[in-house]
């Protein structure tokens, strides 16, 4: 059996092949290439025709290299983001990139309608300018509601290629979750939000679970790339939900997948939508059948990315693994910083607005390459514990045990940190959690495996783990305290986390 996966990510794609058989599966990246949002007259936005093209290319590999013969092929990426199409299936618009200013301009307005703590309890989603719901009400108060009024389909970008291959026009369940839109009380959207902004429930398309064998590929789709057609599967279409079902930790323990954001959670059997949630900021998202993550988001490999792309564009081209030499070298908690500023949020100038933040907070700044990288990396460990401790007193689980998913657990300077910053074992892998997310539920899809338990089972050999213990806990324990002054106050809860009510 041949099952293929297309993982989007914020920075990049990649297409993984999987052969399956004798209870094992042998994984293969077949195709990858970069994914990077452009601006446009102050707008941002995503190139969904390369993007596209990109996902053909990496479908025509596979095609190939199984002599056309595909059993499943599902797609999961970065949640929130959108565009419209009409009744023929016609691109009506561009796909707005989630750090667009339009929210950003508009939240003052939009939280009048619905307050933070009012969205909170109807849809337990965190409070976040990225939100769906957000964006969408930014459009109207743009005076671009009539879209929502004249256009057939609103299509997460997932739905939206697989409405290309198909035809189908579906809302992926997990993706749903975490538009700000849904009610996991009733499993349905939130009619209350939609109110808000005239959004016609009619705009979405099929709520689709995980797991669901939607069908082939449209006659118009396999002339066009020469195929005779393939099975098309719904799989845990947000990324962070594919790369929990990954884990290959079975106790109690928080998951962190870790990639351009880390998303830092728990899964729980059902929702916790409470008062210390929303201090905290904590979101509720859907999952796998029977799974709930409780989670929180910090932005995490994207001060590595737009670190690396800023030395790149004033040449310096370092590798990944020179930036952990250097950071190595460098001095310990020189300088520490709160991840989760505004002020990090948008692309450019990574490693100029660290060294403003320092100069602004300690009267210095980190000077040198190596500098900057181990003061990004220290931070982000030492926020890491911060979220962790935060779910653990929320959700009234213990959390002993850490496992580093996706490209962060490749990080071994990182993985080693936060082990040190938490006082807890870390255990890294899988690296690439997304992809072998996605294809264990397409084995389920398929028939496959009949159960989760027996899918995972599958997929296990295809990937290894490392082991990080925790080292140098008090210096650790001593600089932690001195992370949580920060915000000018020594409470956890005065991190942006909790700041989010007040805005």
């Amino acid at each position: 059996m041949n099952i293929l996966a297309f993982d989007l990510g914020a920075s990049g794609g990649k297409l993984f092949l999987a052969a399956v058989g004798n209870g094992k599966a042998s994984i293969q990246n077949i195709h990858r290439f970069d994914n990077v949002s452009y601006q446009i007259n102050g707008s941002l936005y995503w190139d969904i025709i390369n993007i596209y093209k990109e996902m053909n290319i990496g479908i025509k590999k596979a095609i190939e290299l199984t002599d056309d013969h595909i059993d499943s092929f599902a797609i999961d990426s970065f949640s929130n983001d959108f565009a419209f199409i009409d009744e023929k299936g016609a691109l009506l618009t561009p796909v707005r990139c989630y750090r667009d200013k339009r929210t950003e301009r508009h939240a003052a307005k939009i939280y009048g309608r619905l307050s933070k703590e009012q969205l909170y309890s109807l849809s337990g989603n965190q409070n976040a300018l990225f939100n769906t719901y957000m964006q969408l009400a930014a459009m109207c108060e743009d005076g671009h509601g009539y879209i929502l009024k004249n256009a057939y389909k609103l299509l997460f970008i997932p739905d939206l290629l697989i409405n290309f291959l198909t035809g189908k026009t579906i809302s992926e369940y997990t993706l749903s979750s975490v538009s700000q839109m849904y009610d996991f009380k009733k499993d349905d959207w939130c009619q209350e939000i939609l109110d808000c902004y005239s959004i016609p429930r009619s705009l979405f398309g099929t709520l689709t679970k995980p797991g669901t064998l939607l069908g082939r590929t449209q006659e118009s789709y396999n002339r066009y790339m020469e195929t005779k057609g393939f099975p098309v599967s719904v799989v845990c279409e947000h990324d962070t939900a594919s790369a929990y079902l990954s884990s290959p930790v079975t106790s109690d323990c928080a998951l962190i997948s870790c990639g351009t954001w880390a998303l830092i959670g728990t899964e729980l059997e059902s929702c916790v939508i409470t008062g210390e949630g929303y201090r905290a900021n904590l979101a509720n998202e859907g999952g796998f059948k029977g799974h709930h993550r409780l989670l929180r988001n910090v932005m995490s490999s994207w001060f590595i990315q737009e670190t690396k792309r800023y030395y790149k564009e004033h040449g310096q081209d370092y590798s990944f693994e020179e930036l952990g030499q250097l950071a190595a070298a460098a001095k310990p908690f020189g300088y520490l910083f709160d991840p989760d500023e505004d002020v990090f949020y948008e692309p450019g100038n990574m490693p100029v607005k660290i060294q403003q933040y320092c100069m602004d907070r300690y009267g210095s700044r980190p000077e040198t390459t190596g500098e900057i990288i181990r003061c990004i990396y220290e931070s982000l460990a030492m926020k890491f514990r911060w979220t962790i401790e935060q779910l653990e007193h929320i959700s009234g689980k213990p959390l002993p045990v850490i496992n580093m998913m996706g490209g962060g657990a490749k990080a071994s300077m990182l993985c080693q940190f936060t082990a040190n910053a938490a006082g807890r074992t870390v255990i890294a892998g899988p690296d690439e959690a997304t992809a072998i997310g996605n294809i264990t539920v397409q084995l389920i899809s398929t028939g496959a495996a009949a159960t989760l338990n027996e899918a995972k089972d599958i997929m296990r050999p295809s990937y290894r783990t490392k082991e990080y213990t925790p080292q140098n806990t008090e210096e650790w324990n001593m600089h932690y305290e001195a992370f949580l002054k920060l915000s000018n106050d020594s409470d956890p809860a005065s991190l942006r986390g909790a700041k989010e009510e007040q805005r």
